[in-house]
């Protein structure tokens, strides 16, 4: 199995949530010996305590770089974060707006600089002809960009969940439209702990292709749960 994580933060070591990442449990209750790991972070401060998360855990692999917005956006980017946000500065984006929003008062609005190679350059370097079995994409405030620009033609992808809490509706419609073109399924929530990503898995079934489409028309947990229910 190859598990790619794209925006790790720590792990499950992060006390303000609990001790809990959905994708970080998913992948250790499944992991066997021969799989492989790759986990992306931006964000220098959280590599230590990633790499503790992972001590116990082979063939992990942890990358230090950002994914840019598109092909086209590579290099060294700005990231930005609130100080207020210690001491494991989650809400970290490359968008100071996306920071503000979590952070509308703070005056510790900090940055750094960070190299950026675009979703398609990573998996061509570093998986290139090798199928991808779990994807999960939380890369606060630019997974719309990333995902959209990623080459689904390309790669085999099996599963993706995507964070979608920071979409418009119109993004969400256009994330769909473009998963349905590709022969992917809505499976309902991702493995975000929270509930705030959906999979897609890389199958045609028509009834979840359908029904997806109604996610991108409204902002209603309910109505989520409602599809949910009807999928599985």
């Amino acid at each position: 199995m190859n598990y790619l994580f794209f925006g790790t933060g720590v792990g499950d070591l992060d006390e303000s949530v609990n001790y809990r990442c959905g994708f970080t449990e998913f992948i250790k209750k499944n992991y066997k010996p021969k799989d492989n790991i790759f986990l992306i972070e931006a964000n220098k401060l959280h590599i230590s305590k990633l790499k503790e998360c992972w001590k116990s855990f082979k063939n992990v692999n942890i990358f230090n770089i950002a994914i840019a917005r598109n092909n086209e956006d590579e290099g060294i980017k700005k990231f930005y974060y609130a100080e207020e946000s210690a001491p494991h500065f989650q809400t970290c984006s490359m968008k100071i707006d996306h920071v503000m929003k979590h952070y509308p008062n703070s005056k510790k609005i900090k940055s750094f600089k960070v190299n950026a190679i675009s979703i398609n350059s990573f998996i061509n370097k570093y998986l290139k002809n090798q199928s991808i079995d779990f994807c999960s994409i939380d890369l606060e405030g630019i997974d719309f960009e990333v995902f959209m620009s990623l080459n689904l033609a390309e790669f085999e992808i099996k599963k993706i969940s995507i964070e979608f809490q920071h979409m418009s509706r119109k993004q969400i419609r256009e994330m769909i439209k473009k998963f349905n073109k590709n022969s992917y399924s809505y499976m309902g929530y991702g493995y975000d702990h929270s509930k705030l990503d959906f999979l897609f898995e890389k199958k045609v079934i028509k009834l979840n292709q359908v029904l997806s489409i109604i996610l991108g028309y409204t902002r209603s947990k309910k109505i989520r749960h409602l599809i949910n229910d009807l999928i599985n």
